[in-house]
């Protein structure tokens, strides 16, 4: 039995939605997951759920926030027979064009966080989602009627208050649209243990790229882009 999630083997479906905060796992399994859900993890409150979603088994798992907590989180899925992890978290937005509550696809995470260059012993890292959840996610917000979409590179950093602001301005002219904090973990050891993996989120905070200031998501404008970001992911998930 891995030490964080106390479960056995086949307490989890093999596709896992994979959120930070443990309020936002329960909230997908009321929320989306079909009636008859149950708790399968509470260790300290990293809360996780099994169930199914339109007919389909699918689990939710709490990570906590950044590579270190995450990182334990999808080893020990792996451990317990997940094959495909789906991160759906928030990220502060770096594109031009890009508003609050609007999706973000991430095709790689660059890593500017210690954790996951010293998982794999690389000085420079920048892990690839699998290319066909990817394709799956972009149709789906295709064929739907979805809000905005962003598909590209992000950053995955080690500071939630990054004191140096000229990172911002460089990140985004090197074409990443968005930073966050556990994308680049979920893509390395997703690499490592041969699972799928994609990690998607909706833009909870707009990064002024001259002076670092913030706007931050308005709790009705968060609902609404979790709600729409969830649409896709339940779905890319059991695809």
């Amino acid at each position: 039995m891995p030490i964080h999630l106390r479960a056995e083997l086949g307490d989890y479906a093999p596709h896992v939605l994979c959120p930070g905060d443990p309020v936002r796992a329960q909230y997908i399994a009321e929320t989306f997951f079909d009636s008859g859900f149950r708790q399968v993890n509470e260790v300290r409150g990293m809360l996780g759920f099994t169930g199914t979603f339109e007919g389909q088994p699918i689990s939710v798992q709490t990570t906590g926030m950044g590579a270190p907590s995450c990182g334990i989180v999808f080893e020990e899925l792996a451990q317990l027979g997940a094959t495909r992890l789906v991160r759906v978290g928030t990220c502060g937005g770096l594109a031009d064009g890009m508003g609050m509550g609007d999706t973000v696809i991430a095709l790689s995470a660059a890593a500017e966080d210690h954790a996951p260059r010293q998982l794999t012993g690389m000085d420079c890292i920048a892990p690839t989602a699998t290319f066909s959840l990817a394709e799956e996610a972009a149709r789906l917000t295709r064929a739907g009627s979805m809000g905005k979409v962003h598909v590209g590179p992000i950053i995955t950093s080690g500071l939630f208050y990054e004191p140096n602001w000229d990172k911002f301005t460089m990140w985004k002219q090197l074409g990443h649209i968005a930073v966050e904090m556990e994308a680049a973990m979920m893509y390395t050891i997703a690499s490592m243990k041969g699972l799928e993996a994609l990690a998607l989120m909706t833009v909870s905070d707009m990064i002024g790229q001259e002076d670092g200031n913030t706007v931050r998501i308005s709790d009705d404008e968060m609902k609404r882009g979790v709600d729409q970001m969830m649409e896709i992911g339940c779905r890319v998930a059991v695809s």
